[in-house]
Formats: C-alpha cells, sequence, structure tokens
C-alpha cells in the first residue's frame, strides 16, 4: 500500500494537502475547521485573493498549528523576481500569517527579466535569515531545479500535473530521484480519458478520489494539493489517501 505520509519541510505531513486559492477571511467556519479536518499541509500564496487568503490563514493561526506545514508565493508577475521585491513580499506575508519565519516559500513563477541566480540567491539569503525555513520552486523544468539547487535545497517543486496533463512527467521522476516534494496543483481540473468513473464505481469512491489516489501511486514523492471551501469535499480528498488501486487499474489510467 502506498504510504500515506512524507517529510515536507522537516515535518512528516499527509501525502494530501488543501489549496487555498480562493479563501478568503469571509470563510472563516472553514478555516478554522481545516486543521482539525486532518489537513496537514495548507498552500497559498503572496496574490490569492489580493492577500486575502494569507490573511484568513492568520487569524485562525494556521502557521502555528502543530504538525502542520503552510506554505506560501511569491514573485509572481515580471519584476516580481528581484530580491528586494521577493523581501517585501515575505515580510508582508509573514505579517498576515502572523508568524516569524515560513516553513515553505516558492518562487511562484520564473520570469526573464531577472537573472534566476539572483532570484534564488535573494531567497537564500532570507533562510539564511530565518525569515523562510525552506525553498520551494513553481512551474519549473530539471534545469531551472538544478540551477536553484546550486545555490539552495529545493524541498519542494509545485507544478501543473493531472490524470490529463503529463507534460512534466520528466520532472516527477527527477524530484523522485533528488529526495524532492513533488506538489501537482490543479489535480482535480480534468481527469481525462480513461475508465476513471468505472474504478470509482468498483470501490464506492468518488472519480475525483480515483484521481487523487492515481497521483499517490505515480510517485512516493507525490503531495497533490486540491482545492475547497467545502469541509465536506476537504474530508473526501482526504479519505482518497485509503484508496488502494490495484496494478491493472494503475495500468488502465496510464
Amino acid at each position: 500500500m502506498s504510504s500515506r505520509t512524507l517529510q515536507l519541510a522537516g515535518t512528516e505531513v499527509l501525502r494530501i494537502g488543501l489549496g487555498t486559492n480562493r479563501l478568503t477571511p469571509d470563510h472563516a467556519v472553514f478555516a478554522r475547521e481545516l486543521v482539525a479536518a486532518g489537513v496537514q499541509h495548507v498552500d497559498t500564496a503572496h496574490v490569492y485573493q489580493q492577500g486575502g487568503s494569507e490573511t484568513a490563514l492568520g487569524e485562525v493561526g494556521a502557521a502555528a498549528a502543530p504538525g502542520v506545514v503552510l506554505a506560501t508565493k511569491g514573485g509572481m508577475g515580471e519584476g516580481n523576481g528581484r530580491p528586494e521585491v521577493l523581501r517585501e513580499q515575505v515580510e508582508e506575508s509573514l505579517v498576515r500569517l502572523r508568524t516569524e519565519s515560513i516553513a515553505l516559500y516558492y518562487l511562484h513563477r520564473v520570469y526573464p527579466d531577472v537573472p534566476f541566480e539572483e532570484t534564488i540567491g535573494g531567497l537564500a539569503e532570507l533562510r539564511a535569515e530565518g525569515k523562510i525555513r525552506h525553498v520551494g520552486l513553481s512551474q519549473v523544468n530539471i534545469d531551472l531545479i538544478e540551477r536553484a539547487r546550486a545555490i539552495v535545497p529545493v524541498a519542494a517543486v509545485q507544478n501543473h500535473y493531472n490524470l490529463a496533463e503529463r507534460g512534466c512527467d520528466d520532472v516527477v521522476d527527477h524530484c523522485e530521484a533528488k529526495g524532492i516534494v513533488f506538489v501537482p496543483f490543479y489535480p482535480l481540473r480534468d481527469l481525462g480519458p480513461g475508465p476513471v468513473e468505472e474504478i470509482a464505481a468498483r470501490h464506492g469512491a468518488t472519480p475525483q478520489q480515483v484521481a487523487l489516489a492515481w497521483l499517490l501511486r505515480r510517485s512516493p514523492v507525490v503531495l497533490p494539493i486540491p482545492g475547497t471551501l467545502s469541509l465536506d469535499h476537504l474530508k473526501q480528498n482526504l479519505a482518497a489517501l485509503e484508496l488502494e488501486l490495484s496494478d491493472e487499474e494503475f495500468a488502465a489510467l496510464q
């Protein structure tokens, strides 16, 4: 059976997390209950809801919850990869999240207007100062991962990946080989062709749970972050940790 947990940013967490790109302070009840529901990895970003996602998580103390790794991101948009801009965004995230140190901080996107090594050097400085503890990358290829790793350890890579979107299969394999956690975003956006519904019916599960189970089976370093604002859907997503696909079912979805 696939392992239900992995090590992320120095903490053992369940291999299904939560994306919060739609979370705002108006969702206070959901924000308060998500940790109690069993989530151990929460993903947000400086730009989500113009900072509202980070603010909502800060108001419920998510960054300080025991056993929870809260990740955020910065550097979205041209010019925002400059070290001084990233520093400003980190400081703003620290205030919103009500914490003194961010467990996992991603470079949200890579843009050609700022030398990549300059951007990563800025993150390395923030890590050395303790403002961020682990560095991640988003929407990157193997070359960028290795260029970053020459400067600072890379704890996680977050790319668009799911049953229908397999464009970074090589990145998944590379992350597994290097011991880097691979975090698929939009893991349920497109379930793709194939016998997803048939397999779901066989297990008494939802097609979405089958899609998550496939990701978990794909590599032991995979940690999907499906987004939701529903506590019921959140619990359904976490229940996919108990769904074990047979070899034949996994092959049928390949």
